[in-house]
């Protein structure tokens, strides 16, 4: 039986009034989730704590991880509640996992290659084959030329899900375009934005721009630095922060070699007094303080095939202007105006970009008024409203099936 119609448009789905939710009211997650600190566990925990905010709804977490933890590093105050957990190559988690999903409504479970064991992570085939539930896959990565194993393992992916989500329209496209895939089980829904309340910071009497986020090779932040480099004109009067810790996998692999790189250019290009490598992990008053503070947000980011960034989707919604390589999530969401694309591993580019921001107030003004615009249906609230109209459609399917 085909999937119930959500969407006035294809693969869009929208918001839509509280009578028409059917009873989905247990949802089951599985993905990396806090205090595992990655972009999937924090996004993660924000859907989670969005849909199980009516009283009459909860959200179950089976967590993904690398090695095994103690209970009471993952245990959860509260709804959601961490109930199994998935590690690397132990069928036995995976067991269990699977039992944990099973008595949920409908799973959601995220996608990223590099989260699950096995070639392409391809040990979450096995999963998916043993959940009976609905379910629900999230696509956080969508390549434009993977591998023939990549390509198969995301299209078993998607053939074992009951809808895929993708995040930007042109994900949806480089899905249908390069993967064996039904079209009607595609959706697309935002990333979700935290309202971060911004407010006055103490004034600084510098011009900021400000890269956050976990810090590893290929975020491109040798290219931020080197434009600052050809701000010169600018200086004192301009200040580059680099905000996050490295990322986890990273450190464990390669340890904190990318920021000593990052700190040794810094030097060699005489930018001590105008460049801060800030390694803490920000919460989110910190992070909503600082990104108060900023007057520019530069995502430098190498990738040419990034579909998602949660980053960038954040700094449109607090109405920062952007700066950003032409990554395709990028070219999408600032396509409106809320900022500006240059081309990649270019410095000129992003220094000339920059320059026009912090020189034209009225430039500055009219990408705020755009990105604010932009993001009224990105708060997390309204994503969850989109993923429980979703949710009752698979729910509604499996049952008449």
């Amino acid at each position: 039986m085909p999937l119930a119609d959500v969407s006035p448009t294809p693969g869009v789905a929208p918001l839509g009034p509280t009578e028409e939710r059917v009873v989905v009211t247990h949802y089951g997650f599985l993905s990396t989730y806090p205090p595992t600190r990655c972009g999937l566990a924090t996004f993660t925990e924000a859907l989670a704590h969005a849909l199980s905010g009516d009283p009459r709804d909860s959200a179950d977490i089976a967590r993904v991880l690398d090695t095994p933890e103690p209970a009471a590093a993952r245990t959860a105050d509260g709804a959601p509640r961490v109930r199994a957990d998935l590690i690397a190559h132990d069928s036995g988690s995976r067991a269990a996992v699977v039992t944990a999903l099973n008595v949920c409504d409908v799973a959601i479970v995220q996608h990223e290659y590099g989260i699950y064991g096995g070639a392409d992570g391809d040990e979450i085939l096995e999963v998916l084959a043993a959940i009976t539930a609905p379910t629900i896959v999230v696509l956080h990565t969508v390549l434009p030329a993977p591998t023939p194993h990549q390509r198969a393992v995301l299209t078993r992916v998607c053939a074992a899900a009951s809808a895929t989500v993708v995040m930007t329209s042109s994900a949806r496209e480089t899905l249908l375009e390069n993967y064996d895939v039904n079209a009607a089980l595609v959706h697309t829904i935002p990333h979700g934005v935290t309202n971060l309340a911004l407010r006055p910071t103490t004034p600084h009497r510098r011009k900021r721009v400000l890269t956050w986020g976990l810090i590893s090779p290929g975020k491109g932040i040798e290219w931020g630095i080197r434009a600052m480099a050809q701000l010169g004109d600018l200086a004192p009067d301009i200040e580059y922060v680099v905000a996050g810790q490295t990322h986890p996998k990273v450190l464990a692999l390669a340890g904190e070699s990318y920021r000593t790189a990052l700190t040794t250019l810094v030097d060699e290009l005489d930018l001590g007094a105008s460049v801060r490598l800030d390694g803490r992990y920000l919460d989110g008053d910190e992070l909503a303080a600082l990104l108060a503070s900023a007057d520019v947000v530069l995502l430098p980011y190498d990738s040419l095939d990034q579909a998602t960034s949660g980053v960038l989707a954040e700094a449109v919604a607090a109405g920062i202007p952007v700066v950003a390589t032409r990554f395709p999530h990028a070219v999408e969401l600032l396509a409106s105006g809320a900022g500006t694309v240059v081309t990649h591993q270019d410095p000129e580019a992003i220094a000339a970009a920059v320059r026009t921001i912090l020189r034209g107030d009225e430039v500055a003004r009219q990408m705020r008024e755009a990105a604010l615009h932009d993001a009224s249906d990105m708060t997390w609230s309204a994503v969850a409203d989109r993923y429980r109209i979703l949710a009752a459609a698979v729910h509604t399917t499996a049952a008449a099936a």
